[in-house]
């Protein structure tokens, strides 16, 4: 029981749990993206274009859990440094497509490898079953809260 009466029981919440498990994989993804020079933020907008060229700034916040304003902001610097190209003028209507160029694609191989070890990482404590029931218990709880 807490002592806080109603309170939330730090231990055995599940919040605070998952809490503590995204500060823990934030932490090891940043030291595992610095040596490539890249956020987090920069990482995940560069591996939504990878995996869906075209991408929209909005859909690219989106995506990487940012605001549309610190996206474009992020897209303005890969446009500078050459790793995302942007036409001149929106095709249609005001969105603006995002492509990844030849240097995004190559820095984005080097850091997806990176977090990838990452992961296997976080998950090397648990067999195949237990990783899939645990990806399905998170996308419950992501259901049950959208």
């Amino acid at each position: 029981m807490s002592q806080h009466g109603d309170g939330v029981e730090l231990e055995t919440s599940i919040g605070y749990l998952l809490k503590e498990a995204a500060s823990a994989l934030r932490a090891a993804m940043e030291d595992a993206l610095r040596p490539f020079g890249m956020t987090i933020t920069h990482y995940s907008c560069l591996e939504l274009l990878a995996q869906r060229p075209g991408l929209s700034n909005s859909e690219l916040a989106r995506g990487a859990f940012v605001s549309r304003q610190s996206m474009n902001t992020l897209l303005q610097a890969l446009e500078r440094d050459g790793s995302v190209i942007r036409p001149a003028q929106a095709p249609v209507g005001k969105v603006l497509p995002a492509q990844l160029t030849e240097r995004g694609r190559r820095q984005i191989e080097q850091a997806s490898a990176a977090v990838r070890a990452v992961e296997l990482r976080m998950l090397s404590g648990l067999d195949e079953t237990a990783q899939a029931e645990t990806r399905r218990a998170l996308r419950g709880l992501i259901q049950s809260l959208r």
